[in-house]
Parts: structure tokens; sequence; C-alpha cells
């Protein structure tokens, strides 16, 4: 099998350009936070417009059902016709969904709103992840941590900030949070000058010379591809449960107010974002297809022993429950991009797809299932999900599997700029 060594054929390699990463991490961040303000809502909303468990769910289905079946379009169509300024396009999309939720007076508005949000969110997660993947320099899970990181952090912020100002002032106030989409569209304006006069020539140079890859039969791609598919229904089945419902099960279970389970929520959310940006580095350092074994699958004892908690360790076993579950994602990200090089964008709009879309039938199912057994029995189902990670073994190896221990050192330069420096040759 013909492969590539960090640093020689991959074009990314030799500068990572860390002003691009943070600049997409950071409007990640203000993406993700204002996405969740909608379920941070979810009691307010309950309470205010005498909604069930199945409408929840039905909100939740909207927003991540419009992000799934976009995505995976708008990824293969910008491999083909990349869109530097489309970023600042797709954050306008979430600015109007998050203005009409502000001021919707019915459900039907509130699933409109939805809409729009989730059709921001299929433009900003596939277009971003390939300018991470522009930008890495040849660390590529580092790259992707890097961005996914500002997306779990926004999402751990959002329920705080809703506990704290959306609850306290109303549904109204949510309007506030539109400043920070125009920051998000001044910053993605930036880097689409960046894309359009430096990305391109780094994509354009990638396509021509060939990824880092290892040559496998199409049979066995596809194969890895529904592997990791299965993983991911895993991963965002159980993601489901918590995002959506951790705040209800809390409240039934323990009586604890409204704003302590946001707490919870943040806390549990915050080790999410944790797990996210050590599960790039540990990809890069020990290989993706290890991470994503241990990751998965060595969460299960502790989401069997969450229902069965009292109050503190639940919270206590939130945190290894999101740290172990959310490091598996960029190194699934970058393992499928790594299946196919040539498909980037349609791969991070595949995956990121299909992580909203199972998150959002996870939520509509679990809801329904909610409002037909109770919400306990919804944790005690979702604690064995975790036991489809044994599908990790099937995963092939990869040649690139072998060069993560021996990643190019780096010099930084005056302008905060990484050169690549060679490893050296082993003795």
């Amino acid at each position: 099998m013909n492969t590539t060594t960090a640093g020689d054929a991959d074009p990314t390699a030799g500068k990572t350009v860390f002003s691009i990463l943070i600049a997409i991490s950071v409007c990640h961040l203000l993406n993700d936070m204002m996405q969740s303000l909608l379920p941070a809502i979810y009691p307010m909303l309950k309470s205010s417009y005498g909604l069930d468990f199945g409408q929840i769910g039905l909100l939740t289905f909207t927003f991540q059902f419009t992000a799934s079946v976009l995505q995976p379009m708008i990824g293969f169509y910008i491999d083909r016709k990349p869109k530097p300024y489309s970023l600042a396009i797709g954050m306008g999309f979430t600015l109007s969904g998050l203005v009409l939720l502000a001021f919707a007076h019915n459900y039907a508005v509130l699933l409109l709103a939805a809409a729009l949000v989730g059709t921001g969110s299929s433009v900003f997660h596939p277009e971003s992840s390939r300018v991470a993947r522009m930008a890495s320099g040849g660390q590529h899970g580092l790259a992707q941590s890097v961005f996914q990181v500002g997306g779990n952090a926004g999402a751990a912020i959002g329920p705080l900030l809703a506990a704290f100002v959306v609850l306290r002032y109303g549904q109204s106030s949510v309007a506030w949070f539109s400043l920070a989409a125009l920051l998000g569209i001044f910053l993605l304006i930036h880097v689409g000058h960046w894309y359009k006069g430096h990305g391109l020539a780094r994509m354009k140079s990638r396509t021509t010379k060939g990824a880092a890859h290892a040559a496998l039969p199409r049979g066995k791609v596809r194969m890895a591809i529904a592997v990791l598919i299965a993983l991911i229904f895993s991963k965002f089945f159980y993601m489901a449960s918590m995002t959506s419902y951790y705040t209800f099960y809390l409240i039934n279970q323990f009586h604890v107010s409204v704003q302590s389970a946001q707490v919870h929520l943040f806390v549990f959310l915050g080790a999410v974002a944790f797990g996210t940006i050590a599960g790039g580095s540990l990809g890069d350092r020990f290989g993706r297809k290890a991470v994503i074994w241990a990751s998965i699958l060595g969460v299960l004892p502790f989401t069997l022993l969450l229902p069965y908690a009292n109050l503190f360790w639940t919270g206590v076993l939130s945190v290894p429950i999101g740290v172990i579950l959310a490091s598996a994602f960029p190194a699934i990200v970058v393992y499928a991009q790594e299946l196919m090089p040539s498909r980037i964008g349609a791969v991070a709009g595949l995956f990121f797809g299909f992580a909203f879309g199972m998150a959002g039938i996870g939520a509509a199912v679990l809801g329904e299932l909610a409002d037909a057994t109770g919400i306990q029995y919804v944790f005690h189902v979702c604690s064995f999900l975790p036991v489809i990670g044994l599908l990790a073994g099937f995963l092939p190896h990869l040649e690139t599997e072998s060069r993560h221990q021996r990643l190019p050192t780096v010099a930084v330069d005056m302008t905060g700029n990484v050169d690549a420096v060679p490893p050296r040759s082993a003795k």
C-alpha cells in the first residue's frame, strides 16, 4: 500500500495556522452556544406552551433533522465548488432562527425557529471542519479537537446562560444573544478571506499530491464507514438522553430546582468539552482506532452505574461519562477522512449530519418513551448503548496509524505559526 508521511506529500503539514483554528473554534463556541439555548429553555417552553415530552422531542428532531439532511449535501457540494464565505452566510441563518425563537408566540413558530438554527448548522459544521484540516499543518486530530472543543464549550455555556439570563428575564431575552451571532459573522468573514487567499491553494495542492492514507479496498472502506456510523448511533443516542432529558431526570428523580439542574448539565457539557480536546491529541499520538475503541466502550461501566446513583454520585459519574464519550468524535471524523481523503467536506458533512440526525431521532424517540414509561426508565435503557462499541474491533488498521507516534516536532515562529521539523530517523 502506498502511503505518505506527515510533512512529505501532505501539503497541510509544515505550518499550523493557529489564528484560523482559534477563530473557527471561537465561532463554533458562539454557534453552539446559541443553538444550546433551545434545549436549555425546554422546561420554560414546556410550562409556557403546555408541551408534553413528545412535543419537546419534536423540537429537537426538527433542529437536528434539518441539519442532518443538509450537511452531507453541503459537504459534497463544497468538495467540488468551495465557497469561502459560506460560513458567514450559515451564521446568518442561525441569527435568524435565534431572533424568531425570542419572539415566537406559538408552537409552529418554535418549530420554524428550530429549523432555521438547524440550517445554520448544516452550513457551519462541514465547512468549518474542512477549514480546520486546511489549517492543521498535518496535525489533523489536534485541529479537529480545537475546532470541536469550541462547540462543546459553547454547548456547556448555553445552559448556564439560559439558567441565569433567559429563565430570569424571559423568552424575549434570547434576542440579546444575536450580538454573539454578529460577532461570529465578523470573524467568519475574516476566515473567508484566509480561505480564499491561502486555504484553497492548500486544498488544491493536497488534491494534486494526495493525502496520507491507506489505499484500502472499497469493500473494507464501506465496512469501516458502516462501523463508524454504528458507533455514532451509540454515542449520540446516549448524548441525546443527557442533553435533552438530563435536567428533567434530575428534577424528577431528586426534586432539584431548574437552575440546579442546569448547573449539573453545565458540568456534564464541560466534561464533554474536555474530552473532545483530549480525544484529538490522543488520536494523533496513539492512533485513531485505539481512541475510538477506548472511548466508546470505556464509558460503559459509568453509564451502567448512573441510574442507580444518588444526586452526588450522579453528578460525579456525569464527568467521566462526558470526558470518555466525547473523546471519540474527533478521532472518528479524522479516521473517516483518512479512509476517504478526496472527500473531506463530504465526510465531515456525513458524520456531523448523521450525528445531528441521531441526536434528533434519539430525542424524539426517547421523549415518546419517557411519556410512556417515565424518565427513569429512559436512563436505564440508554445505559446499555455503549455496548455497541464492541464493533470498533472490526475497524481496519490504517497505515497512518503507524505514523502517529512519530509526528513531526514543531518550531514556533514570531507570527505564531508552527513549522514542522521532520522526525529523527530511528537508529
